[in-house]
């Protein structure tokens, strides 16, 4: 098959880094099956939008939730302090 006059194939491929991220991969980082991701997306649990039958998750969104198991960061809150002990 000839490619395009821009260079490229009728479909470009997959970028490694997306501005979205998959199901699998989530499952694959959280060590857990797809259904149990599709689960949690269900429930509001990892945040996404849904577009009929297909999940629409960002990276930035995703990690964001990863960086705090999905707790909102609220000001206020008192971070404890860190305990140091003499001999």
């Amino acid at each position: 098959m000839a490619d395009s006059p821009t260079g490229s194939a009728s479909r470009q491929p997959v970028e490694a880094y997306s501005a979205r991220i998959t199901v699998e991969e989530i499952a694959n980082r959280l060590d857990v099956g797809r259904l149990a991701v599709y689960a949690m997306l269900e429930q509001g649990i990892i945040p996404g939008i849904r577009f009929g039958r297909r999940w629409l998750i960002t990276r930035y969104a995703y990690e964001q939730w990863e960086k705090t198991c999905g707790a909102p960061e609220r000001p206020g809150l008192i971070t404890p302090p860190e305990v140091t002990v003499l001999n």
